[in-house]
């Protein structure tokens, strides 16, 4: 599939080797995940280039913080720095290459139009990215918002081109605090490299290869996601963008894989819960074959969620039972889908006498929905 995303994996010790990712991947080009210790790191890298122009980025979502209409994010081409030094003196220092670009000009003041990637939640991380401020009227600004929760609280660190600064703030229940950051020259029209990293609660920030920003210590937010940000009619591109990061492991997974282990036999377990961003979509966050993870729930799914039903099928091989788990208050957090093989004379009672050890061995585990992701 021409726009199926690919893995690689990256470890010092080992050459780089690459695979294909199961079409269910969400995300685009590269997803370097770390299978043999937190410690070895991860990546993933934006390439905008496996997405037809035009398009939005899968495994993203546009939303707005403050008031105001989303913006308008899509892929255009546009002339940027080439990635690797010219040859000769005579190649061009340019090429035309396929860049994240916020087209929309909506001047609403107090807009922030942002593009979060969905896939991953991240802690500590070092990001990257090539931004260039093209226009606006009322706003000329490009950032990077990240340890987002919602579109309430989050850090940001933005350049502007019309107030030439460089600043970072935070915003905790939608209110901005204070502005960090020195007044300096930010050209319009010419590209711009910003990165920031993030260990514990320090954080630091650069701008086309300066620590522009002295370290700043900040304890609000210890993980979240990360997306491009942009202020009212800023139009802004954005392109090579590169997460490295610790990878977490969600609490559900570790479970998911102690009852695999205790239960050797079972052909299968999911857990299902409600998306961060749309609570009525439900999505794998859990599973006993991790390229699941991140994939739509189906109707039994989220009714088991709404309502704390249990579902039963039953196929001439295998037996599927859906039940839910609770918090300490008694309501439904998600939904766990148990696979196990069929015999004959099965039946839906003891079906789902069978599955009732691993939802209670699940369910001992948590108290609240928090449980199951941080």
């Amino acid at each position: 599939m021409k726009n199926e995303p690919r893995l690689r994996l990256h470890h010092p010790c080992l050459s780089e080797r690459g695979a294909r990712c199961s079409p269910s991947g969400i995300a685009l080009l590269c997803m370097a995940l770390a299978w043999f210790s937190p410690a070895l790191g991860a990546e993933v890298a934006f390439d905008f280039g496996e997405i037809p122009v035009g398009q939005t980025p899968p495994g993203f979502r546009s939303t707005v913080a403050g008031v105001g209409p989303p913006g308008e994010w899509r892929i255009i081409l546009d002339d940027a720095p080439a990635v690797l030094a010219p040859l000769s003196t005579n190649a061009p220092v340019t090429v035309k290459q396929a860049v994240l670009a916020q087209l929309s000009q909506d001047t609403t003041d107090e807009r922030f139009p942002m593009l979060i990637y969905e896939k991953e939640t991240f802690g500590d991380f070092t990001v990257s990215t090539r931004f260039k401020i093209v226009s606006g009227k009322v706003e000329q600004m490009a950032g990077i918002a990240f340890r987002i929760q919602d579109e309430n609280n989050f850090y940001v660190v933005r350049a502007s081109a019309l107030g030439n600064t460089f600043r970072f703030y935070k915003v905790v229940n939608g209110q901005r605090g204070e502005l960090i950051g020195p007044e300096m020259e930010i050209t319009r029209g010419v590209w711009h490299e910003l990165k920031v990293e993030c260990k514990g609660n320090l954080i630091r920030c650069w701008l086309n290869g300066k620590e522009a920003i002295p370290p700043i210590t900040d304890t609000s937010f210890t993980r979240g996601k990360i997306g491009f940000w942009t202020k009212s009619d800023s139009v802004s591109y954005f392109a090579e963008t590169r997460v490295t990061y610790t990878p977490h492991e969600p609490p559900a997974q570790s479970m998911v894989r102690d009852v695999m282990a205790r239960y050797p036999r079972l052909l299968g377990l999911k857990i299902y819960a409600p998306g961060s961003s749309e609570p009525s979509e439900v999505r794998i966050i859990a599973s006993s074959d991790e390229n699941e993870i991140g994939r739509p729930g189906g109707v039994a799914e989220r009714d088991v969620l709404e309502r704390g039903t249990i579902y039963y099928q039953k196929t001439k091989k295998s037996v599927v039972v859906i039940m839910p788990l609770r918090d300490r208050n008694g309501d439904p957090v998600a939904a766990v889908r148990v696979e196990m093989r069929s015999f004959t004379g099965q039946t839906e009672q003891n079906a789902i006498a069978r599955a009732l050890p691993i939802i209670r061995r699940l369910q001992a585990r948590i108290k609240e929905a928090a449980d199951l992701t941080e």
